[in-house]
């Protein structure tokens, strides 16, 4: 996986203290407009989920710096349901004229191609990718009365309890299930998987003893994780995440399998046939927005890994790299299209 930002060479009193920080900051700091040739009016960043969650929040936050940067007001547009796809076909029917982008997730923009069969785009051939704004790594956790201490006891612990646990994740075809398909079959342990509609429902059963493993977002289970609930095991990607710096990758505990070393992105795409210079100013303006210690506290407190490097060319490359790994890791995980 390629260099795509610069928390990595943070030490952990910084990230501490620039997660910590981020509830105390203010309105963002005035920047100088720079009006472009294509924002000719208010923009519109269309999001696949209801206010409030921290896609909205990181999508407000874009949007002020947005603003500030093009000279024009940002109008974020909330459309959820049909797991984002409400939203990606409001983008692709739009004119490519970067006045309508798109602020999505890997699932909304890159797996539901492989995870329905009756869809009105392709993402891949019907989208313009233009710049990550964040790694969305996730967490195994286990349960506070599981014996296993870390990834290597978590191993041999669900091999000698083969065929007798189960795991959650937040849903049919997630990356958690990916993630704990591949270590369930790792360890022949035979786990079952209890798909949830959310994380919500999940972690309230893992505080409730119904399950004893889990896999979800850092913002959803770091208050139980500090709380002492829940124990954080490992998190997917190329780098440890700053909400949770004492927790390691499963690739510093020795295994590099796809599903644990892939993670998901938040990233802003438009129509297809969008023009090179107008993707370009956008990928500048989103890397600028997350560079700022205001974007970088808040994305880093909802959760996320800030990106803040990224550019259009870097960013297709992945997506075509990636888009078959999840579509094996889907087929090897027996989930068939709906």
């Amino acid at each position: 996986m390629p260099h795509e930002a610069n928390p990595i060479g943070w030490n952990r009193r910084q990230l501490l203290a620039l997660a910590a920080s981020a509830a105390a900051i203010g309105p963002l700091g005035a920047q100088a407009q720079s009006r472009t040739s294509f924002a000719t009016r208010p923009l519109r960043v269309v999001v696949p989920f209801a206010a409030g969650g921290a896609t909205d929040v990181i999508a407000r936050v874009l949007g002020e710096r947005t603003a500030q940067r093009f000279g024009q007001s940002v109008v974020v547009d909330n459309k959820p349901g049909a797991a984002g796809l409400i939203a990606g076909d409001a983008v692709v029917k739009s004119q490519p004229d970067g006045m309508t982008t798109l602020l999505g997730t890997t699932s909304s923009m890159l797996t539901n191609k492989y995870l329905y069969q009756k869809t009105s785009y392709d993402p891949l051939t019907d989208l313009t990718p233009l710049v990550r704004v964040c790694l969305a790594p996730i967490a195994l956790v286990v349960t506070a009365d599981t014996p296993a201490q870390n990834l290597q006891e978590f191993m041999a612990w669900i091999q000698a309890q083969k065929g007798k646990l189960s795991y959650g994740s937040y849903g049919i075809g997630s990356h958690g299930q990916l993630a704990c398909t591949t270590l369930s079959d790792l360890a022949t342990a035979e786990m079952a998987h209890v798909a949830y509609k959310g994380e919500a429902p999940m972690v309230q059963d893992m505080l409730g003893g119904q399950i004893r493993i889990g896999m979800g977002s850092m913002v959803n289970l770091k208050p139980h994780i500090d709380a002492g609930k829940l124990r954080a095991l490992a998190v997917t990607g190329p780098r440890r995440v700053p909400l949770l710096p004492d927790v390691p990758t499963f690739a510093e505990a020795g295994y590099r399998q796809d599903a644990l070393s892939l993670v998901g992105w938040l990233a802003i795409a438009g129509p297809k046939g969008m023009p090179a210079d107008v993707a370009r100013q956008w990928a500048a303006v989103a890397n600028h927005a997350v560079a700022s210690r205001e974007g970088m506290a808040r994305i880093i407190a909802a959760g996320f890994v800030p990106v803040d490097d990224d550019t259009p060319e870097k960013f297709a490359r992945l997506w075509a790299q990636e888009a078959p790994i999840w579509g094996r890791l889907l087929q090897a995980a027996g989930v068939q299209p709906s």
